[in-house]
């Protein structure tokens, strides 16, 4: 089992930065390789994948936060810490933040509960 818990989360005006953080910790995350995810999702819409990051530190966005949010992970023993670093926040970027670990050997996937980012005028 791998456990994720999300924090940093807040209210924020447009053109505002917050940084959100996810622990995924376990014994499993020190045996296999782990590629963690943060998704996001908005009333009304579909869960969005936001921004991926490998074991091996490769990371990839989707078009809609490119060079405004940066994913980035420190491996430890039986702990991932994973940050999102949103700058240039828009009102659309509110969102529950979900982080996602990835086990992947077998595609398995773990969930936090989210994080409320709500960006407002």
């Amino acid at each position: 089992q791998v456990q994720i818990v999300e924090s940093g989360g807040d209210l924020v005006q447009p053109g505002g930065s917050l940084r959100l953080s996810c622990n995924a910790s376990g014994s499993i995350v020190s045996i296999y390789t782990i590629t963690m995810n943060w998704y996001r999702q908005a009333p009304g819409n579909e869960r969005e994948l936001v921004a991926t990051i490998t074991d091996t530190g490769s990371t990839n966005y989707a078009d809609s936060v490119k060079g405004r949010f940066t994913i980035s992970r420190d491996n430890a023993k039986n702990l991932v810490h994973v940050h999102l670093q949103l700058n240039s926040l828009k009102p659309e970027d509110s969102a529950i933040y979900l982080c996602n670990a990835q086990l992947d050997v077998t595609g398995k996937d773990f969930w936090g509960r989210g994080t409320q980012v709500t960006v407002f005028s």
